[in-house]
Parts: C-alpha cells; structure tokens; sequence
C-alpha cells in the first residue's frame, strides 16, 4: 500500500498479529509484561468487532507501529466510561455513527517520520464514516499535538478510566483527517491512545 521512508503501511489481520503488536506497544507506551498479557486478551476480544481494522507498518518484515479502530458502539466498555463525560459536555452524539480509534503506536525509532500520521489517516480512511472518535493522555504530548495536527478537537478533558492513575482526553474529528502542515503524505508520529 503506502510506502513511506522504507516503511510499508498494509492491512493485518489483528488477531494473527497481536503478539507482535503488544510487543510495539510495550516499549512505545511502557507496558509491563502482565500489561501486555492482560492487553493480549483485550485485543483478541476486539479483533472479532464487526467493522474492526487494523494496519501494519513494517520495515524489512519487521512490525514497526500498528494501528486499530472499530465503528463505536455504546454498549462498548469504552463508551460506557465515556459517555457520562461527553453528555456533561454537550458531546454525546459523538458515540454514535463514529470509528473509534482503539489503538495507536509506533516504536521510538520510527517516531516523528510520519509512520503514525499515515497510519491513523489509513485506518480512518478505510473506515468509511464521517467522524472520528479517541482518547489520548491528558497531557501536551507529541501524540496530542499529532492529533490536533490532523484535526481533532478536545470533546472531555480529565476522563478517568479503571484501574488506570493517569487522565484521558476524548478528542474527535471530522473526517477526512487533514494533512498536518508541512508533512506531505504523513505527518509526525507518536506512541498514544490506550483502552
């Protein structure tokens, strides 16, 4: 599919490449092993969603970054924490008719050469609906600043998850995402989002 700086971005079927994933994921966003186990089972139970999709960036064969989302649906766990945050806010037909962007990282090295721009902007693409829904830590991270790049707006702000110290952001986005300014194809990439 893309080729961007020797990485190719193609489809993968998540659940034959989730141990690989969550070993991308364990040093981008810092997992233990028993968080990669317990993610391990997470991203097996999403990997059966209806309308789920999940991209691939390798280099050399080697899994590089990868990115995954669904249509949102309510009943989700994730949309249950969610929602009481957007409808205080005045957002909560946001969980509706939206792709949630579930998972999105890339290793160290390959950050900031455009390999998580291009993957969220394929996944999002493929997706074939009009907005796009996520949550990213509440802080002014690279992956905050890649996500406004691209045209997400703050939805809820401090949202608090289970079994998790560290506050969310719920950011939305009309969709086609925007090229950030100055990227060409892809932006600037970074390790965020985690459900």
């Amino acid at each position: 599919m893309d080729q961007l700086t020797g990485v190719r971005i193609e489809a993968i079927d998540l659940a034959a490449w989730a141990p690989q994933a969550l070993d991308v994921q364990a040093v981008a966003f810092g997992l233990t092993p028993e968080e990669v186990m317990v993610r391990l089972h997470i991203v097996g139970r999403h990997a059966q969603q209806p309308g789920v999709l999940a991209f691939g960036a390798f280099d050399a064969g080697r899994l590089v970054g990868f990115g995954y989302g669904m249509p949102n649906r309510r009943e989700h766990w994730w949309s249950s924490v969610i929602e009481p945050y957007l409808v205080a806010r005045g957002h909560g037909d946001w969980l509706d008719g939206v792709f949630a962007v579930t998972e999105l990282h890339v290793l160290p090295e390959y950050q900031g050469q455009g390999v998580g721009s291009t993957l969220i902007r394929t996944l999002c693409e493929h997706s074939g609906l009009d907005r796009s829904i996520l949550s990213a830590i509440d802080a002014e991270t690279p992956a905050r600043r890649l996500y406004r790049a691209l045209g997400y707006r703050d939805l809820a702000r401090a949202v608090h998850f289970p079994n998790t110290e560290r506050r969310y952001a719920v950011m939305g986005a009309p969709l086609p995402l925007r090229t950030p300014p100055g990227a060409g194809p892809a932006g600037q990439s970074a390790p965020a989002n985690s459900r």
